[in-house]
């Protein structure tokens, strides 16, 4: 699903509202997590996921056509780690959780 695709499910879902204020909302939502994200900050959105960024620091690779040797600069990249009730919900949603048997 692409966000324009997004756009139109929410605004077939609440035909009370313009599908350019839907617009605005989506692009207000994922402006914040972004905004949060480049400074830094966890966003967690319970039962959907959080998400956060990661740090890989800079290293030497290999450029896979000539075998060479590459510096590659130290990068942060964005991470996202599903919430418990997504994970239940895409593998069947039968509410038994087989890492929590500790």
């Amino acid at each position: 699903m692409i966000k324009s695709e997004l756009i139109s499910a929410i605004s077939a879902e609440n035909p009370h509202l313009y599908q350019r204020d839907v617009e605005h909302i989506v692009n207000a939502i994922l402006d914040a997590i972004t905004d949060a994200l480049a400074r830094g900050d966890r966003v967690e959105l319970r039962g959907f996921g959080a998400f956060s960024v990661k740090n890989r620091p800079a290293r030497v690779g290999r450029n896979p056509r000539t075998g060479t040797k590459v510096q590659v600069t130290e990068k942060y990249v964005p991470f996202f780690k599903t919430g418990k009730e997504m994970r239940e919900r895409l593998n069947g949603g039968d509410g038994s959780d087989d890492d929590d048997d500790e």
